[in-house]
């Protein structure tokens, strides 16, 4: 390997390993929406060149976790409702078909860890707290997804899932009252995998499950 291409191959290292970084920061909650992302400051915080994290950045914005605004720069994405709805509106149609898909592959053994971790999301109806109970929706989600025979459809899940992490995170806690009634819609969903139900069913179910959430967003948005 040339000294060039052991430079380039460098400089991607850096960059993959800043956008992580600043990923995982976001996603974790560390740098919350609306935070500014000062290059020098970054650079100070990890140690690492602006070159890599200015690659990261873009990386970050076309995930749609960073938005640079005017006389601003960039800062971490804020909640959008209107995006949010949209992006739910979208991931309805590719949950429904990877649900249908997935479930014909789904042992007994397979549905019973679903429904565990559906049981875990009820108790957590007791002490509600919106951020845990996102990460075990999102588990119970991809209990599911994890037989998809499509993985270039699973790609595109979890794509979308991490894109909009930072901002679901919270959901909930704008929707409270959607909790209870996304857990009971988990439990439909199964019966109908456990009862081998016809394929178009499951999707349309699955698919309801999502754009119900959607809606309760934009009815809690529009009461304000």
């Amino acid at each position: 390997m040339s000294t060039t291409e052991k430079q380039a191959r460098s400089k991607r290292s850096k960059a993959e390993v800043s956008y992580e970084l600043l990923r995982s920061r976001i996603l974790d909650g560390t740098y919350g929406p609306g935070y500014r992302l000062v290059i020098s400051q970054l650079a100070r915080e990890t140690g690492v060149s602006t070159i890599p994290l200015r690659e990261a950045l873009r990386r970050l914005q076309s995930d749609g976790l960073v938005e640079v605004v005017r006389n601003i720069g960039a800062r971490v994405a804020a909640f959008d409702a209107a995006q949010v709805e949209h992006s739910l509106q979208v991931l309805a149609r590719l949950e429904g078909y990877a649900t249908a898909i997935s479930a014909p592959l789904m042992t007994a053994r397979h549905i019973e860890r679903s429904r565990q971790i559906n049981a875990r999301m009820t108790r957590a109806l007791e002490d509600f707290d919106p951020a845990s109970f996102t990460a075990l929706n999102r588990e119970f989600h991809f209990s599911v997804y994890e037989h998809c025979p499509d993985r270039h459809l699973v790609s595109l899940l979890e794509a979308e899932w991490a894109r909009l992490d930072h901002m679901r995170r919270s959901t909930f806690s704008h929707v409270p009252g959607r909790a209870r009634r996304s857990v009971a819609e988990h439990e439909r969903l199964l019966e109908l995998i456990e009862a081998r139900a016809q394929a178009q069913e499951i999707e349309q179910v699955a698919c309801a499950h999502k754009i119900a959430t959607a809606d309760a967003l934009r009815e809690a948005q529009g009461a304000r």
